[in-house]
């Protein structure tokens, strides 16, 4: 098995373009004896099925809905099957179309985006190889970003180094550039002055309760804002403050905790983009961090001189009006 990893991108106008790329790519892995996985819906499964011939059998067609359910968790998942098949002497083959995650919140379409650029890095020596068909018809921002998150361009079966390409930590960067949305004027204020987390936790699961998110979201944001806490009692500076609301504009409502500090981070923390590998060698920043982004529906955070903000955001089935608490600690 090649210890390289490639990453390309397939843009393509017609179907015959796609079928151009994909099929040389996906045959070429069932040829090699490579686990070969096409993400894709009904219709373009039946196309590949259809243009494959016998070589479909060798080929696991996975429901895109399941498989871009979360990027994090994606990420993580496909990259514990690169290292497993790795490690059996074979190789991971992704056919992956963002058209899901492409019709998705501009927030999650962002996370998405990202994950496209730190797949460059999490992959490295996994031998794996991915290929992205982006249509032409896609949103003009999601070809675009794109362009500068895969590695290589594929036209037919011929692949070339993509001159848009962006290195992943500066495309990252780039994904922050906007200064997060203040938070609303009624948002619920909590500043955190002992390191003893128990009421703090008793706190948010009150305000939980009284919004309409699912005991099991409430679970992974305790787990999740116990360790932002922690962080920014251990590596921040004072004051530290908590604030909670929900938001119910637009097509996306959720259930927002904030935590902000006086401190900054330095460069090359990670931010937790990274899934720590099994060796526990991989770049990627505090495992904490990475927790957190798995535990969470999106994860924002800004940190310079002014000091730093960790956002989490869960996604909430509806959300009625909160009436403001007293805070009682």
């Amino acid at each position: 098995m090649s210890e390289s990893f490639t990453h390309c991108v397939l843009p393509y106008d017609r179907v015959d373009d796609l079928l151009d790329g994909a099929l040389p790519f996906l045959r070429d892995g069932a040829a090699a004896g490579d686990r070969v996985l096409a993400v894709c819906g009904i219709a373009r499964e039946m196309l590949l099925r259809d243009a494959l011939g016998p070589t479909a059998a060798s080929v696991e067609f996975v429901d895109p809905g399941t498989w871009y359910s979360h990027p994090a968790r994606t990420l993580a998942d496909c990259l514990s099957d690169a290292d497993d098949v790795a490690w059996h002497g074979r190789r991971l083959r992704v056919l992956g179309e963002p058209v899901v995650w492409a019709a998705r919140p501009p927030l999650e379409v962002l996370e998405w985006q990202r994950v496209e650029a730190m797949v460059n890095i999490a992959f490295r020596g996994t031998g794996a190889a991915i290929m992205c068909p982006y249509s032409s018809s896609l949103p003009a921002g999601v070809v675009a970003a794109g362009r500068r998150t895969h590695p290589e361009t594929v036209r037919g079966a011929t692949s070339m180094a993509n001159p848009l390409y962006m290195d992943p930590w500066a495309y990252s960067a780039k994904c922050d550039g906007e200064p997060l949305p203040m938070p609303p004027a009624e948002a619920d204020e909590f500043e955190v002055v002992r390191p003893d987390l128990f009421w703090l936790r008793a706190y948010v699961t009150d305000y939980a309760h009284r919004t309409p998110l699912p005991d099991e979201d409430l679970q992974r944001l305790l787990v999740a804002v116990t360790e932002v806490v922690t962080n920014a009692l251990h590596h921040g500076a004072p004051p530290i403050i908590l604030r909670m609301w929900t938001e119910a504009a637009g097509a996306d409502p959720a259930f927002v905790c904030e935590v902000t500090d006086a401190g900054t981070w330095e460069p090359g923390s990670g931010y937790g983009l990274v899934p720590p590998r099994t060796s526990g060698t991989a770049t990627g920043g505090r495992f904490g961090l990475w927790a957190v982004r798995l535990l969470c529906s999106i994860v924002q955070i800004r940190t310079g001189p002014g000091g730093s903000t960790v956002r989490l955001r869960l996604r909430l089935p509806a959300v009625p009006a909160v009436p403001p608490v007293v805070n009682g600690v």
